[in-house]
């Protein structure tokens, strides 16, 4: 026993002093995480430094692992280290304060960063003239090692959260649930971290070593990858046929079956390349000639499907990327089928190259692109269809539905894009302050819906199936002035009374067509539900959200006049029209 504590000790200390940086990292992304769910995040906004300081302690966990890499080939390694924090101090201030502020643009920007830092583990080592057979075995044994590492965490953190829990039942502690939490944190950002370190605790020249094809990669190859190769294929091929027997345009998602197809395909050549050698695994041979050659017809319809919807609708972030992933294919295609010495070491350096051209290089980067292509859109809508008047947007002219949503849809894409100076030289004054004080509390998501809602003269010519109406009261102060009882609707069934005096109110709320009915001692009553519906057939050519000052509904019953409160009036529309509350409140007073 005390040779095996000696062992794994000795083990432990090798990777901490082999792995010191890519430990840190990791450590004080699951303390960062950890700090966060101990926190109270709805009084306490600023503990969103604590997300942002864990995506980028998680970043430097790939990126010191890569970099450890590479200065055992060269050295240099404090250099290394330094220019890694660096570039993670840089990291840090490119990501905004607030969560308020957090839009989709920062996701384009971490996951492919992400992206990358792993990328870069996979080459950064192999520059120089080693041999091909190395690089293929350090990246095999990274992958083993990485699917050990996931199967050995979560076996860890399983085991420790039974028994957290197994202690607080038995022995009646009453933790807190943060400490799962907590413990989940710890164990899969560190946890994981020094595990996938101990399997690679001799570094880059154990990883690189020969050795033996695993069969159970050549299995996993040869009867799962291959043939769901085939079923892409065939399903692709018929697409394709119909396409041309119909003459039409292809649908938007081809890209994205064509680009899994793609990428499975590569995955699967790379996972068999050492046994392009053997004489035995001809089939293998057959699958490399061929394949890049299937991908030829299939990267037409893909180029034709990505250029269909950036023509119509122009450049977002999603699109770009897609687009790049396109033309880095048909490099990797040409590439493979062209080179007579062709090395798979191009097939991550060149994704890399393209990963990095996309997010640094000056104004065809992804945001550049996907900014200025959308205000060119932006221009183009507003003019072609004559909204403005005097330069200014007119949310009174007549427009279709689905011009305001295209208008609606790309301002709210420039807000979100830091492009709020251009947006506003088409807002007249009122629209300005609306735009600049969402912007100022960090309601940039609602602004979109409500430009869309304050278009008055739409004409609709699309199916509304799924479209959404919202009328919301601003007022969130009522007075309760001259009245004598208050009740909250949510508060009651058809069972329970209201007792005022000898009287009694019932309610019956959302059920079907009786949205909301007030009967008095079970003889008089008031149905508000056609009054609630004509005011919100006021807004019948309207989707999105529109805020109101109040919204309020009154009425003589007997002896007694009644007022409602509406927080919110919601019109659905899911193949028949649905409106509803989220609550309301009724005053009562006696006449």
């Amino acid at each position: 026993m005390l040779n095996v504590f000696k062992e794994i000790t000795g083990k432990a200390g090798l990777v901490i002093r082999q792995y010191p940086m890519v430990l840190l990292m990791s450590f004080l992304g699951a303390v960062s995480m950890i700090c966060f769910a101990h926190g109270n995040y709805n009084s306490n906004p600023n503990f969103f430094v604590f997300i942002k300081f864990a995506l980028v302690s998680c970043l430097g966990i790939s990126l010191m692992f890569a970099l450890k890499m590479l200065s055992q080939r060269i050295g240099k390694q404090i250099l290394l280290e330094i220019s890694g924090v660096l570039f993670l101090i840089f990291f840090y201030f490119l990501l905004p304060e607030e969560e308020k502020y957090f839009t989709e643009r920062y996701a384009f920007l971490i996951v492919p960063t992400f992206i990358l830092s792993h990328l870069l583990v996979s080459f950064i080592a192999f520059f120089g003239k080693e041999k091909e057979l190395n690089f293929w075995q350090y990246n095999k044994n990274l992958f083993i090692n990485l699917f050990l590492t996931a199967i050995f965490t979560g076996v860890l953190t399983g085991g420790v959260e039974l028994a957290i829990l197994a202690v607080d039942k038995l022995f009646d502690f009453n933790f807190n649930d943060r400490y799962y939490l907590e413990t989940f944190y710890f164990l899969s950002i560190f946890g994981s971290s020094f595990i996938f370190l101990l399997f690679n605790e001799k570094g880059l020249l154990q990883l690189e070593k020969d050795g033996t094809y695993p069969v159970i990669l050549k299995f996993f190859t040869q009867y799962i990858l291959i043939p769901l190769l085939i079923i892409y294929a065939v399903i692709l091929y018929f697409y394709s046929a119909k396409i041309l027997l119909n003459w039409e345009l292809p649908r938007g998602w081809v890209s994205y079956l064509i680009l899994a197809y793609s990428v499975v395909g590569i995955l699967a050549l790379l996972l068999v390349h050492p046994l392009k050698q053997e004489s035995t695994a001809s089939w293998v041979r057959v699958f490399s000639r061929i394949f890049y050659f299937t991908l030829i017809p299939l990267l037409v319809l893909l180029f034709t499907a990505i250029f269909t919807r950036i023509l119509e609708y122009g450049y977002t972030e999603p699109r770009y990327f897609v687009l790049l992933l396109a033309i880095w294919l048909t490099s990797v295609v040409f590439y493979f089928i062209f080179t007579k010495r062709a090395t798979i070491k191009f097939v991550p350096i060149s994704l890399f190259a393209f990963g990095l051209f996309s997010l640094v290089f000056p104004y065809l980067n992804t945001f550049s692109v996907a900014t200025r292509s959308q205000k060119t859109e932006l221009k183009n809508i507003l003019n072609q269809n004559k909204v403005l008047k005097n330069g200014k947007i007119d949310f009174t002219a007549k427009v279709s539905d689905t011009v305001a949503d295209e208008i609606s849809n790309k301002i709210g894409f420039l807000v979100k894009r830091d492009e709020t100076d251009f947006v506003l030289n088409y807002m007249n004054l009122k629209y300005q302050k609306i735009i600049t004080s969402k912007i100022n509390k960090g309601e940039l998501y609602g602004i979109q819906s409500q430009i869309r809602s304050s278009f008055s003269n739409v004409d609709k010519t699309k199916n509304s199936f799924g479209e959404n109406f919202e009328l919301v009261a601003e007022n969130r102060l009522q007075s309760v002035q001259g009245y004598d009882y208050f009740a909250r609707v949510g508060n009651f069934r058809d069972t329970e009374g209201l007792t005022v005096g000898q009287d009694i109110f019932t309610i019956t709320s959302q059920q079907k067509e009786k949205l909301l009915i007030i009967t008095l001692n079970s003889n008089e009553k008031w149905d508000a539900s056609a009054e609630i519906k004509a005011l919100m057939a006021k807004h019948s050519n309207r989707t999105g959200r529109l805020s109101v000052p109040e919204i309020t509904l009154e009425h003589d019953l007997v002896d007694y006049h009644i007022k409602i409160i509406f927080d919110n009036l919601i019109r659905e529309n899911f193949g028949t029209e649905n409106i509803y509350f989220s609550d309301a409140y009724i005053l009562i007073r006696k006449k």
